[in-house]
């Protein structure tokens, strides 16, 4: 393949950058001081770490990256600096198709043999302490305690990355994070750093669509699917690799809130999506995955219209469809949040025999930089020994002491090899780990792949498989982050760059933004190409038919039908849902026919926001009494808004219509239970132009 010696990059509206070190010293004028390391050597290339040939891996010679990523991996202590806000539950892995004939890994051999499992769920922006809903990133990290060691999958929700190269992992996190000189804004991206970072690199186009769609709106961390984002390899018993990428996808399929409906979720219960995943597990319905797999060739590899190797790309699933072999159950909770959700340490070096890594560039550095990361965060290179992150699996070696030793290793022999003991550990040709067998050759030096140029073809791959409302969404997350960002050359630089994924993109943020005039689109360093549309890029495309694992809302006061409320809750139950009574006290309400019936939630402080579809059952006096409250109208406003199904009896028509709500197709007559179930199984996206206006 092609390569070059420093990675050309299009140019930005009234910029003459293309990209390398010297042009970027250039475009930020004259005046700055040199980029140096922390001893005061000038740097030539802080966008590529060094490597054997441009598609090859990373050296440990790269001092100049170790540096920049060791102090990155210590700036927290002891939280974690990404995916500090998590939540995280036990389970297994089942296989039930054998991938034997690509790899001698046990986990992927031996069919219908469960495997114990710790999987945590995170934001990546925020701190520990800030809340479950922002528009955000989910981590979706997998540890596999099998029986020849643990396995790590440390994948996000979304199949891509921002950059190609892990050099500039520290920089794109110090742009995202809160501004250093003023400490906001927490767990959010709508600010000028981190947009400004965005619009002079183009290689996070593809990444700033999936973030910008409703991936990162998730109504559930049961309904988000996972990836492990790199090319892996797998090994088989005759020494043969093949390429692999991970995937994990939602038995309840894929569901995601709307805008609007997140930000109120995050002032309702900031622990939303934790309380979620922990009722469901309590109350039996375990959150489960299918697993599959996308097998390529190094030949199949190579007639890509891209490099898979390079973190800002996937494969489509129509290119190469995906292999469906195992499925993850949660079903314990954690015994305590601290010990196991806090302290579990995702390495992706953990690795067992029959699995290998790839060339790509930000694995490389990951690497590093994890193992590195839980030595400052957990403060030991002893902390395989957390009950949490130990082996389930004997495990053994001659490494010793250090801080926070909680074994009691026995004899005088602590190397290998050695005649003086005869137990002790050996290495293991036939069995252990190994490498794959991979010629590698060519110029060394701080370069990419000319492959890597590419940085607008699957952006717009992205964008066109979205359903229309979704492209409307992208379009409005787009308009309201860039709309925060108070230096306005930052907003014309982006726009012009989504000229170039589409043109009618483009348009619709710079009218949304009010641009007097288009800006120049910068000229892509590679040809952009328009791919074949990929329908199972979608949310709403994908959504399931089904209202399990949702919740339904019933609002009652007194007076309320006692026959009606009965009628709807079996209704919801049978079909999967779970239903949670709201009262304007948390006593509950006295129902017509003379009953009390308790309540899980108060109204003020459970609103709409909190479930999938609500109903409103109220006698007339008792909506007259909520006709006065504000949160009953915000209960029936909101629910309205953001595209629920409502199921309505006469008070409840009485409410709709103080609140200001002009039923529609999906409203539906309490009296109608079937109605109700059927329209609650989807939003009501023929609402929205109704009641939002979008991009």
């Amino acid at each position: 393949m092609p390569t070059r010696k420093v990675q050309s990059r299009p140019r930005q509206s009234g910029s003459t950058r293309t990209g390398n070190a010297g042009e970027l010293h250039q475009l930020a004028g004259a005046g700055h001081p040199p980029l140096t390391t922390n001893q005061g050597l000038p740097v030539s290339d802080n966008q590529n770490s060094l490597r054997a040939h441009p598609r090859g891996p990373t050296l440990l010679e790269d001092f100049i990256l170790r540096e920049k990523i060791t102090h990155f991996d210590h700036e927290r202590i002891p939280e974690r600096i990404v995916h500090a806000r998590g939540t995280a539950a036990h389970g297994f892995f089942e296989l039930t198709g054998s991938l034997a004939d690509y790899t001698t890994a046990k986990i992927f051999t031996e069919v219908g043999e469960k495997t114990p499992v710790f999987t945590r769920f995170s934001t990546v922006a925020g701190g520990a302490g800030s809340v479950d809903t922002p528009r955000d990133v989910r981590g979706f990290a997998v540890k596999l305690y099998t029986k020849e060691g643990n396995f790590d999958i440390v994948g996000n929700n979304i199949p891509v990355f921002f950059i190609q190269d892990a050099i500039k992992f520290p920089d794109l996190i110090h742009a995202v994070k809160m501004e250093p000189d003023r400490g906001f804004p927490q767990a959010a991206s709508a600010h000028d750093t981190f947009w400004d970072f965005i619009s002079l690199t183009p290689e996070s186009m593809h990444m700033v669509m999936w973030a910008m769609s409703d991936r990162t709106l998730p109504r559930s961390l049961r309904m988000i699917e996972g990836f492990g984002i790199h090319s892996f390899r797998l090994i088989n018993a005759a020494g043969d690799s093949t390429f692999v990428k991970f995937h994990w996808r939602p038995r309840l399929g894929l569901q995601s809130t709307v805008w609007d409906e997140a930000v109120k979720i995050a002032g309702a219960d900031p622990d939303f999506h934790r309380r979620d995943m922990f009722e469901a597990i309590q109350s039996g319905g375990f959150p489960e995955w299918e697993f599959a797999v996308q097998l390529f060739t190094e030949e199949e590899a190579q007639a890509f219209p891209f490099d898979h190797l390079d973190a800002t790309k996937l494969i489509p699933e129509e290119l190469v469809p995906l292999k469906v072999v195992g499925r993850m159950v949660l079903d314990r909770w954690p015994d305590n949040f601290f010990a196991e959700t806090e302290q579990v340490a995702f390495c992706p070096s953990h690795l067992v025999p029959g699995i290998d890594f790839s060339n790509d560039p930000l694995l490389q550095g990951r690497l590093f930089s994890y193992l590195d990361t839980q030595l400052s965060r957990l403060g030991s290179a002893n902390f395989h020994q957390l009950p949490i992150n130990a082996p389930k699996c004997p495990f053994a070696n001659q490494q010793r002491d250090g801080h926070m030793q909680m074994m009691v290793p026995k004899g005088r022999v602590a190397y290998e090899p050695n005649t003086l003991a005869a137990d002790s550990a050996r290495e293991s040709p036939a069995t252990g780990f190994r490498s794959a067998a991979l010629a590698e050759s060519g110029e060394r030096g701080r370069v990419r792949s000319e492959t890597f140029a590419d940085h607008y073809s699957q952006a717009r791959l992205f964008f066109r498989s979205q359903t229309g409302i979704e492209q409307a969404h992208i379009a409005s997350a787009l308009v309201f982050e860039l709309s925060k960002v108070e230096t306005v050359h930052v907003r014309e630089a982006m726009v012009g760059h989504l000229l170039n994924i589409d043109p009618s993109l483009g348009q619709r943020v710079a009218d949304g933004l009010g641009l007097d005039a288009l800006p120049k689109a910068p000229e892509p360093a590679a040809p952009i190409i328009d791919m074949a549309e990929s329908p199972a890029l979608q949310i709403i495309g994908k959504m399931l038919d089904t209202l399990e694992g949702r919740a339904i809302g019933i609002l009652v006061a007194d007076g309320s039908d006692a026959g009606l409320v009965a009628a709807l809750k079996k209704a919801a139950i049978d079909a999967g849902a779970s239903v949670k009574i709201v009262a304007p006290k948390v006593g509950g309400a006295k129902l017509a026919d003379g009953s009390r019936l308790p309540a899980d939630g108060q109204l003020a402080g459970t609103p709409s926001q909190l479930f999938d579809a609500v109903a409103v059952i109220l006698s007339d006096a008792g909506a007259a009494a909520l006709a006065k409250e504000g949160a009953a109208i915000d209960f029936v406003r909101n629910a309205f808004g953001h595209l629920k199904a409502i199921a309505i009896d006469h008070g409840g028509q009485v409410l709709l219509q103080q609140a200001g709500v002009e039923p529609d197709g999906g409203v539906v007559s309490a009296h109608d239970s079937g109605a109700f179930i059927a329209v609650a199984k989807t939003r009501q996206w023929a609402r929205e132009p109704s009641v939002r206006t979008l991009a």
